[in-house]
Formats: C-alpha cells, structure tokens, sequence
C-alpha cells in the first residue's frame, strides 16, 4: 500500500503538470525578473532587453500574493504610474499573460509608490507571432532556462514510478 506522502506526491505532479501545458507552438513564457521575480528596486528594461517577445509568448509575474500587482497601462501611465481602477489588477502573485497582439505593452505595481518611488514597471515590444513548423517545445525563460516540457517528461516519469510503487 503506498504511504500517503507518495499520493501527494503524486497530485503535486499532476497538478503541476496540468498547470505547465506542453504545446506544440513555439511560445515562450518568461519569468517577470527571472529568480528576482516582480519586485521593487529591479531594472526590468535591463532584464528585457535581452529578449525578444512574439504573439503567443506569456509574462509570468510571480511575488508575494498582497506585496504587489499587476497593471497593464498606456504610455502615459507607464511614464506617470497613473494606476488604472483597482478592479483592473491581477494580484493572484502568479499572474500569468498571454501576449496576444504585436506592439508596445506596458505593465505597472499598483501598491504603494512602487512604480514612482521602487521602480517596478515594464515595458515590452511584441513582434508578430513567429512562423514556422509548430514542432518546437514551448519553453519557460528563467535564470536557469528550464524547458517546461523536459520538466514535464520528468514529472511524468516520476509519477510512473510513483504510480508502480503504489501497486
């Protein structure tokens, strides 16, 4: 009989799993500062400006659920920090989203003074989604670079030994 921490296991993997989809598009979905994550006191135009953002790809913003959040402004919020109303705000600490169009985009914190005081704002171009055969491993961007479906292929395969050990 397996112990009840093999079933957590098990469900972490899972869940885990269900929460970074493998897809066959060439998307790429980057961590928000990488491992500084959304905070204060961070220079995230010199984080971006590494990188190159297509249609397709996902900003993941990750801090603290309460320490901060997330606000997609125009050209004038990101140079003023106007805040848009509140209901407007993701704060889940987790957000995640999806570029869906080409362009400029423009996200700030809404607590506190932290975009006009800490600094906390982002500002992105997105190109047109990229062309080509859709064989390629959609791909998460950290510090470390983690493949999302290399992650993927060992969840499952941990949870197959999992699953035996249970039997």
């Amino acid at each position: 009989m397996a112990s009840s921490n093999q079933y957590f296991i098990g469900l972490a993997l899972i869940v885990l799993m269900v929460y970074f989809p493998v897809t066959s598009s060439s998307a790429t979905r980057y961590i928000v500062g990488d491992d500084s994550g959304w905070t204060i006191k961070f220079d995230y135009q010199a984080w971006a400006s590494n990188k190159e953002f297509h249609v397709g790809d996902e900003l993941v913003f990750m801090y603290p659920p309460g320490a901060h959040s997330v606000l997609k402004v125009n050209g004038t919020g990101f140079k003023e920090c106007i805040k848009p109303p509140v209901s407007e705000a993701l704060t889940t600490g987790m957000d995640v989203i999806t570029l869906s169009t080409p362009g400029r985009k423009r996200y700030i914190c809404g607590v506190g003074q932290h975009c006009e005081v800490g600094g906390q704002k982002l500002f992105i171009t997105v190109l047109p989604e990229l062309s080509g055969p859709a064989t390629a491993p959609s791909a998460v961007s950290s510090g470390h670079g983690v493949a999302s479906t290399w992650f993927q292929i060992s969840a499952a395969t941990i949870l197959a030994i999992v699953m035996v050990l249970k039997v």
